[in-house]
């Protein structure tokens, strides 16, 4: 049985960052340092460090994301392979999927890298139900890639493609920023329920890779 289009892209993305590993060193270089830099400015110890670690984590992950998406497409106009797809049967959303299911794995395993280093650094513990976070975490970083690649692709082809990224991306991601943020501060510290940012960041997912879906077969054509 022959497998959906978007699995052979998404097959094709693993292998070749199994190889090289160029997304993720980058991706997990630049967050460790945001992480590390930033626990030695704040005091570990106070309670304040639970407040702002939610944030931190969610900041860290989305600058160190830029480079890792820039690099999914840089890598198909290398022997014009980019021009090959576009003359396949395989309809353009399939590609647009593969490359986001693709980038949503390498950015979680950055993410779960992450985490025990954040429990290190910051002496967390959550205080409200920390199974949430595997909610509010994926839901976000959903967000993060599906309009980063788009973006992504939209930019590929222009001379300043990793400085216009994220200039278009970040101001359409800060609703999403915001709710991953206070939903995962609500968690850590018990002070409220997060809910309300789940089903915020669950209707921001759909909405926005809807969009990109739908758009994305004029942006692979686009010269």
């Amino acid at each position: 049985m022959k497998a959906p289009y978007f699995v052979t892209h998404l097959l094709k993305d693993l292998r070749l960052e199994w190889r090289s590993k160029d997304a993720i060193n980058s991706m997990l270089f630049f967050a460790l340092l945001v992480v590390v830099l930033f626990s030695l400015a704040f005091d570990p110890t106070r309670e304040s460090s639970r407040q702002i670690a939610g944030g931190i984590l969610c900041v860290a992950t989305m600058f160190a994301s830029v480079s890792a998406l820039n690099q999914a497409w840089a890598r198909e106009l290398r022997h014009q392979v980019l021009d090959a797809q576009r003359m396949t049967p395989a309809p353009a959303a399939s590609l647009f999927l593969g490359k986001v299911l693709a980038n949503f794995l390498f950015v979680t395993v950055v993410e779960l890298i992450l985490a025990p280093v954040f429990i290190i650094f910051y002496n967390l513990h959550a205080l409200g139900n920390g199974w949430l976070l595997a909610l509010v975490l994926p839901l976000g970083t959903w967000a993060l890639v599906a309009n980063g690649t788009f973006f992504a692709a939209l930019s590929i082809r222009t001379r300043n493609r990793e400085l216009l990224l994220p200039l278009i991306l970040f101001p359409l991601f800060i609703p999403a920023l915001l709710a991953m943020v206070l939903g995962a501060s609500a968690i850590l510290t018990g002070e409220s329920d997060p809910g309300l940012w789940i089903k915020l960041l669950a209707g921001y997912d759909v909405i926005y890779t809807t969009i990109c879906l739908l758009l994305f077969e004029i942006v692979l054509h686009a010269e």
